[in-house]
């Protein structure tokens, strides 16, 4: 294997030290600080020099946001690695997983998580919502749920049930869902993915992350002086609702 060129070695190593200050600026300031002219002062060189290794702001802040789903995801994965093979059991250890890292990365989370398209990370797919299944957060999410719905009998609705306005969008997601399955090896019947399925992943993921957001960001309407028991009780009714007992 050739070894890299000195001026290889260089990039390699000013490409990580620009993504480390950035995260830094992050962590410490929130998304708005990530700005080339930020980066390169805290470097010290002109922000010009950073337009080597990144076109834009966008393109760094992406790179930064994947970085950020990469570390939650290795996370998440290290804390299943001890846990049964179980669909349910990690399913529900996932969504207690990211609320705790959502609580106690909240700067990270607004960027990856709470950044709207065409603002900050405004990149295309800057959020990073279920609708990117092929990343490692969306891809341990999904294959969790997988194990779960190939496993255990639950509690769908029809297709009947599931509004109409909302079946093209559904169907048009399963491939997506299917094909994250298939690359991580789970034995997943296709036939048990139909637009109820779908629609019940979809509202389950929409109410965890709601409850999370809003957790994170303190809105409330009313002061939590517990708020463990709340979410506890918001994976309760999550589980009953498909006919799983109490996580």
């Amino acid at each position: 294997m050739d070894k890299p060129t000195r001026r290889g070695r260089e990039r390699a190593a000013t490409d990580q030290d620009i993504r480390r200050t950035a995260r830094k600026l992050l962590v410490e300031h929130g998304p708005e600080a990530v700005t080339l002219r930020a980066i390169a002062r805290e470097l010290g060189i002109t922000a010009p020099a950073l337009y080597r290794y990144y076109g834009s702001r966008d393109d760094l802040v992406e790179h930064l946001r994947l970085d950020v789903v990469a570390d939650l995801a290795a996370e998440l994965t290290e804390e299943l690695s001890g846990l049964p093979d179980d669909g349910a059991v990690q399913l529900f250890a996932i969504c207690r997983g990211f609320r705790r890292w959502a609580l106690t990365h909240t700067k990270e989370f607004t960027l990856v998580f709470a950044s709207p398209t065409g603002e900050v990370g405004s990149a295309a797919g800057s959020v990073a919502t279920l609708n990117r299944a092929n990343e490692p957060f969306g891809r341990i999410f999904l294959t969790a749920a997988g194990h779960l719905l190939a496993n255990f009998q639950l509690e769908i609705p029809p297709a009947e049930a599931v509004p109409v306005e909302l079946h093209d969008d559904l169907a048009a997601f399963q491939d997506d869902l299917l094909a994250v399955l298939r690359e991580s090896g789970v034995d997943f019947p296709p036939d048990k993915l139909d637009l109820g399925t779908t629609y019940v992943m979809i509202q389950f993921w929409a109410r965890l992350y709601g409850h999370v957001t809003l957790e994170v960001f303190g809105n409330y309407p009313i002061p939590m002086s517990k708020p463990d028991a709340v979410f506890d009780a918001l994976l309760a009714d999550l589980a009953r609702e498909i006919g799983l007992d109490t996580p």
